[in-house]
């Protein structure tokens, strides 16, 4: 149990803002467990972006813009902006349209191309739009969709770092990944357990749109493992977290398209 509190506060030093400051040996065994916590860590995100939502819409006066940005902010702060980092990276070297090494060199450069910029503006304005209409539609399921979202989306995280091979030996990726087994995502699935109650307290129409939400993610790694081989010849962090924030923000369209047509 020891060696999985250790692992959730190296996950949460790692991938957000929160002030941890207990030092932790970075051993094998605290990192494969740090991966095996990815979607607990998306619950407690989740929760955040529910709670403070539910909390701005009922107890304050701001408009559903003002709280539209608000959300749009905290989902880009929580985590220290460390996923959009791989985004624009990973977008500056994909839109280079050169060889497999040169894209890795370009990844690998601290500078940020426009490539980079524009793909992170479009990034953020999708997911803005998408916040503010679902706010504006917000019924109750839509606090336990918005709670599953970055759940799903660190489920997908992890299944990156273990069961595609490492572009380049060095980075962040790859530590974490030669830490990481196909037993650890196997793992995974008690997390479905708990998921899928909570779901169901909530009624069939939840169980489908959770499934529903689960499948998508599952389709967009099969997506993203294909074509990350094929640009970058395997993962690396900026790979990673390019994946883990385009999972996040079609899963926030998923559920802004469901306001529309499965729930309005």
């Amino acid at each position: 149990m020891k060696s999985y509190v250790y692992g959730m506060i190296l996950t949460i030093q790692f991938f957000s803002i929160l002030p941890l400051r207990k030092e932790v040996p970075i051993t094998p065994i605290h990192l494969e467990r740090a991966i095996r916590v990815f979607p607990a860590f998306g619950w407690i995100l989740g929760f955040s972006y529910a709670a403070i939502l539910y909390g701005l819409i009922q107890w304050t006066p701001f408009s559903s813009l003002a709280i539209a940005f608000i959300i749009w902010l905290i989902t880009i702060v929580l985590t220290g902006g460390i996923h959009l980092d791989g985004w624009m990276d990973a977008s500056d070297a994909f839109f280079s349209y050169r060889d497999r090494d040169k894209r890795l060199e370009i990844m690998k450069d601290p500078r940020t191309g426009a490539f980079g910029v524009l793909s992170v503006i479009v990034l953020l304005s999708a997911r803005f739009l998408f916040i503010y209409e679902i706010i504006i539609r917000i019924e109750r399921p839509s606090y336990l969709f918005i709670f599953f979202i970055p759940f799903f989306s660190r489920i997908v995280m992890g299944m990156m770092l273990a069961l595609v091979p490492p572009a380049k030996e060095e980075g962040l990726g790859h530590l974490f990944q030669q830490s990481c087994t196909r037993s650890t995502i196997w793992s995974y699935c008690w997390y479905l357990i708990p998921a899928a109650i909570l779901l169901w307290t909530q009624g069939l129409q939840s169980v489908m749109i959770g499934t529903g939400m689960l499948i998508c993610s599952l389709l967009l790694f099969l997506f993203a493992r294909k074509k990350v081989r094929t640009w970058f010849g395997g993962i690396s962090g900026d790979t990673v977290g390019a994946t883990t924030e385009g999972v996040e923000v079609c899963l926030w369209m998923i559920v802004w398209l469901l306001h529309y047509y499965v729930m309005g």
